[in-house]
């Protein structure tokens, strides 16, 4: 039987029924439902989603300080979120500076993005239609969620391993587009691999969720990782 937070009702039937709904519904939803969207509806359906998922929230009592969304924490997020975002702003930079470094940044598949393909990716596409849904789904709703039935370690976890699992679908889309791997074993360890990386990558976000009280700060890493992440990728292929 869950034990109760100190200072928390303990978990009801409902709370749990949420939680574990909202796991199934999210190791589906990037692996299983994002590849049936055509692209150009990328960023409203996971807009839309997102709507939905706060509703949801909401509706089951989750609070928006639970959520990472208190007016009261957002100065506490844009401190580490900041921090955060100059740290691999600085990172990505060296790496694209040194030529022995480039190797690491580049991806085929920003290898042809025009000037206007890479302006709607990092000021629509990943800002809004990735960052924002992956940090209300994961770093709010699913950890807020989980944090009413577990334990904080456990819940962050449990999330963390999640998030990995989001990942399969995109993995072998980049595996696939850089021609990686051939044979079915040492994708496999690839796939695995980048998982357990993302399942980290996660927990480091969820850490930074709960230090700063704001769901703001492991927005901002998220957003300076993927949007400055694609213009180094860009600027890697065309320095050589």
């Amino acid at each position: 039987m869950t034990r109760a937070t100190p200072g928390r009702a303990p978990a009801s039937r409902r709370h749990r029924a949420f939680a574990a709904a909202l796991v199934g519904v999210l190791v589906l939803w990037n692996n299983v439902v994002v590849p049936r969207v055509p692209d150009s509806s990328y960023v409203l359906v996971n807009g839309a989603a997102t709507g939905v998922l706060l509703a949801a929230a909401r509706w089951t009592g989750l609070s928006w300080s639970d959520l990472g969304l208190s007016r009261r924490r957002l100065a506490a997020g844009l401190g580490w979120g900041g921090v955060a975002f100059a740290v691999v702003a600085l990172a990505l930079a060296v790496a694209v500076a040194v030529p022995l470094l480039r190797p690491l940044l580049t991806d085929a598949r920003a290898a042809d993005l025009a000037a206007g393909d890479v302006a709607a990716e990092v000021l629509v596409r990943i800002p809004l239609g990735t960052v924002l849904w992956e940090e209300v789904a994961f770093r709010g709703v699913l950890l807020a969620a989980l944090l009413r039935v577990l334990p904080t370690g456990r819940a962050v976890g449990v999330t963390a391993a999640v998030f990995g699992i989001w990942h399969i679908r995109p993995t072998l889309s980049g595996i696939a587009a850089n021609d990686l791997v051939d044979a079915a074993w040492t994708r496999t360890l690839a796939v695995l691999g980048v998982c357990v990386f993302t399942a980290v990558a996660g927990a480091l976000l969820s850490w930074l969720r709960l230090r700063s009280g704001s769901l703001l700060a492991p927005a901002l890493l998220h957003l300076a990782t993927n949007t400055l992440g694609t213009v180094a990728a860009v600027a890697a292929h065309r320095l050589g």
